[in-house]
């Protein structure tokens, strides 16, 4: 195959939940939240190539079948799209555990349009290209978007606001929860009262490192695993230990006294525990106009 240009090394970022608020549902079905999503320096690493050929070939880590692999989706979208006869090339290092909430899968689907973008010469702006992303899932147009965000809708409404880096500790009890079983629950809070962005950054400015609110899946995901509830214990040390997006991992922040927990040394068999530090703005940021 005749590589034409390529783009190596990419990173793509692992996001957190701050708090996820149910607070109403659409006519479709879809479920309408409020979130404040960061992203952190965990990170999954992408080489992405353009080829003479009209293919698509996927190498590297692929969790699921090829169809519904979101990297592969993210390519023949912009190649469908704009009617595109060159092929790509997409190597993918996974770092961030597939079913933990932290958005992995969307995150290596944005990368991979940013890339093909710039790499395909398309010079979509920021927006147009997170509404394609929007296609692709829910979280897709936040990795876009590549900062923190104050999150609305069903994760289309994005604003800017302010959080404090900070370390964080996150733990993945080896097991994902399905996000079908999680929204369909009949015990889920659906209720909550709306909120503005002011209370949130009052809140970050008052209190912090104590969070905001609280996730309105975690009491639902607990319930259907317990592996959850017994992950938040070992976080007992931490700022405000809570599940992020629909789990299975949970975060907790860390206190400047405990760099280290020691509790990640004596996690069960198949689970995963890091620290990681929240970013500002996504590595591909300056790759977009606005």
């Amino acid at each position: 195959m005749t590589v034409l240009n390529s783009a190596l090394g990419l990173s793509a970022p692992a996001k957190l939940n701050l708090f996820l608020h149910v607070i109403g549902r659409r006519e479709d079905g879809k479920h309408l939240l409020q979130s404040v999503f960061i992203l952190l320096d965990i990170h999954d690493t992408i080489d992405i190539s353009t080829l003479e050929e009209d293919i698509i070939e996927r190498t590297g880590d692929v969790i699921g079948l090829l169809e519904d692999d979101l990297c592969v989706r993210a390519a023949q979208l912009l190649k469908n799209t704009f009617r595109i006869r060159k092929g790509v090339s997409i190597h993918l290092q996974k770092r961030i555990p597939s079913g933990a909430g932290l958005g992995g899968g969307s995150s290596d689907a944005a990368t991979v349009l940013i890339a093909l973008n710039r790499l395909f010469g398309l010079n979509l702006s920021r927006n147009n290209l997170m509404a394609l992303g929007e296609k692709l899932g829910a979280d897709v147009p936040f990795f876009i978007w590549g900062r923190t965000g104050f999150v609305e809708g069903i994760g289309e409404k994005i604003q800017a606001v302010s959080v404090p880096i900070s370390t964080y500790a996150v733990i993945w009890p080896g097991v994902g929860i399905s996000t079908a079983k999680i929204f369909g629950a009949p015990n889920l809070t659906r209720d909550t009262e709306s909120m503005k962005i002011t209370s949130f950054s009052g809140a970050v400015q008052n209190q912090w490192p104590k969070l905001y609110g609280r996730n309105d899946l975690q009491p639902v995901a607990q319930a259907l695993e317990p592996r959850v509830s017994e992950a938040l214990e070992m976080l007992a040390t931490c700022s405000s230990p809570r599940m992020t997006g629909s789990g299975s991992a949970v975060f907790g922040i860390l206190r400047t006294d405990n760099p280290t927990p020691s509790f990640m040394e004596a996690l069960p068999d198949q689970w995963i525990g890091f620290t990681t530090k929240s970013l500002v703005e996504h590595p591909l940021y300056d790759w977009l106009d606005e």
